[in-house]
């Protein structure tokens, strides 16, 4: 069944059941641009969700129908959000179950009934693909769940379907567009649909914004989870590295992936969070067995909570000491550093105690190392994941034969941009961590790691150690851009880089709108810091309440740009004879 069938069917399966509930949520005004597009549960959280469903008001079927029903509005026929690169022909018969259940009294989890999108990288063993994007892994679904889409599936939740990305999570060429990918093509940003969504969980963060569904999963390397978030007026957690398991996701570093969710609140992020939280060894993923365990845990931290919901509070910010830096926030619109004046003096308002890492001197070092142990471990990684394929292309293959398919494709793999880093990365002596890399000027792969690991010691630990700091709150990254698959991507700047070379949490929560372009405000700390975060993420959403409903305009609506009409004058004769003499 292709996905335009799939709507159809779904959309009368859901005819007789009224989409009229209401809920009390604010209504999108999506529907000035898309006036086709259901809007009855925007900005529904999942609290809400499940309180409606709990009291008969709604039910599983009709949530799933409604989002069903909205992607084909606006992903489909209207504005081309292009967010959804497919959905899963068993959405209905899970919502229907989940509603069965609850009947029954035996509703399944936290999440029961509740809809998600999966980024495009993330294994389901149902009958979606797992693409990442490139047509080099189409053919045969992955041969079983992914350990977070099993947690998913756990808590209750309807798989809703896949979410488009940037092709092999953005990691094939330096000139790439954020969004792309030769199977899903291009995403959009919903606050203008020629501007960029961010890579590379881009369809990820574009359809949470758009309530095309209740929340979703994407993946970060660096930036991928908070870059999106950003741009596209959402909450992004992502989570030390550990907290959730990387197994059966197509990966670029097993250094630095992790999983997050994406969605419209940090309640509702942190209730997703919950439910794909690894609290104890998969065998899928070595990064699991670090993760503190018990009553203290290992390495003297606290052990992950059983649930996070409990440290979303409103009042998260009072007596809390943050440090905030502009370090890294070059060429950005002034306009990123007045909203970051404001989003401080909100934080002070809201009882924070702030202290200016700049102005005392602090340097956050550079993580010189990062690019080295990503196409090392790019080069491993993908090789094992091939392995776990079969049925399509790249199955049992090396990242040899990812080159040579793109090359033998290239009308449908690289119309616009070319595989730099997959050759890079080719080229990279995985033999030894400690081969000098030519490419690198001789450095080591073990070498980068520790450069990596000594700017982590040397930079959020050290600013939250010396200054007796519970985070570091930054600018997330630029504003959209408009979408350049000529030229690539245009970034200004992003932070990210600061918590990703040593696998440190980041929560981005909405800070404001530059021009009504989002722009997100990142909290960062040490190592499984996540209900740290959480609580001063939700403090700070509350004092801001920064989040914008997306109007899905064609393109950004700005007053001026056309100038001011010249006047028509009356000449006499003679002034016409010689003004152009």
């Amino acid at each position: 069944m292709n996905r335009r069938s799939f709507l159809q069917l779904s959309a009368a399966a859901g005819a007789g059941a009224s989409l009229n509930t209401t809920i009390g949520v604010r209504e999108a005004t999506a529907q000035t641009a898309a006036p086709a597009a259901p809007a009855t549960f925007n900005e529904a959280t999942i609290t809400q969700m499940k309180a409606a469903m709990a009291a008969g008001r709604t039910s599983a079927v009709e949530l799933t129908t409604f989002y069903l029903n909205r992607i084909q509005a606006i992903d489909e026929r209207g504005p081309g959000l292009n967010s959804v690169i497919e959905l899963n022909p068993d959405a209905l018969g899970i919502a229907q179950n989940a509603d069965a259940m609850r009947l029954r009294g035996r509703a399944v989890g936290p999440l029961n009934g509740i809809p998600i999108l999966l980024k495009d990288n993330i294994d389901t063993g149902d009958s979606m693909q797992t693409t990442a994007g490139s047509f080099a892994l189409a053919g045969a679904p992955a041969v079983q769940d992914s350990t977070v889409a099993a947690k998913l599936r756990a808590a209750g939740a309807v798989i809703l379907g896949k979410a488009n990305l940037s092709e092999w999570a953005n990691f094939r060429s330096f000139h790439s567009s954020s969004g792309w990918s030769g199977r899903g093509g291009q995403c959009n940003n919903p606050y203008a649909i020629d501007r960029n969504p961010c890579g590379s969980s881009s369809g990820s963060g574009a359809a949470a914004s758009a309530n095309l569904c209740a929340a979703a999963l994407a993946t970060e390397t660096d930036g991928s989870i908070v870059c999106p978030a950003s741009l596209c007026g959402i909450v992004g957690i992502k989570p030390t590295v550990g907290v959730t398991s990387r197994g059966g996701v197509v990966p670029i570093s097993h250094t630095q992936d992790t999983i997050g969710p994406h969605a419209r609140t940090v309640a509702d992020a942190a209730a997703v969070l919950t439910a794909i939280a690894s609290r104890k060894p998969d065998p899928r993923d070595a990064a699991t067995g670090g993760v503190p365990l018990g009553w203290r845990g290992r390495f003297g931290r606290p052990a992950l909570p059983a649930d996070y919901s409990p440290f979303v509070n409103p009042d998260g910010l009072r007596g809390a000491r943050i440090g905030i830096t502009r370090q890294g926030v070059d060429g950005a619109s002034p306009a990123v550093g007045t909203l970051f004046d404001t989003a401080i003096a909100a934080m002070r308002s809201a009882g924070a105690m702030l202290v200016d890492l700049d102005a005392a001197g602090f340097v956050f070092p550079p993580a010189d190392g990062e690019f080295l142990v990503l196409v090392f471990d790019f080069k491993i990684d993908l090789q094992n994941y091939f392995s776990t394929r079969v049925g399509v292309p790249m199955a049992g293959r090396t990242l040899a034969d990812a080159i040579a398919f793109n090359s033998a494709n290239a009308a449908t793999e690289m119309p616009f941009f070319a595989q730099e880093i997959f050759e890079l990365a080719q080229s990279i002596d995985v033999s030894s961590p400690d081969a000098p890399q030519a490419a690198f000027g001789g450095l080591t792969y073990n070498q980068a790691l520790d450069i990596d690991q000594a700017s982590g010691v040397n930079g959020i630990d050290k600013a939250l150690s010396d200054f007796n700091l519970q985070a570091i709150a930054t600018p997330t990254g630029t504003p959209s851009w408009t979408t350049d698959l000529i030229n690539g991507d245009h970034f200004q700047f992003a932070t990210s880089t600061l918590a990703a070379v040593v696998g440190y949490p980041i929560v981005n929560v909405p800070m404001g709108d530059v021009f009504g372009l989002p722009v997100g405000l990142s909290f960062i700390g040490t190592a499984f810091s996540e209900p740290t975060l959480i609580g001063l993420a939700a403090g700070f959403e509350h004092v801001a309440q920064a989040r914008i409903v997306p109007q899905l305009f064609a393109s950004l609506p700005l007053d001026n740009v056309k100038g001011i009409p010249l006047a028509k004058r009356r000449h006499s004769p003679e002034r016409r004879r010689h003004q152009f003499m």
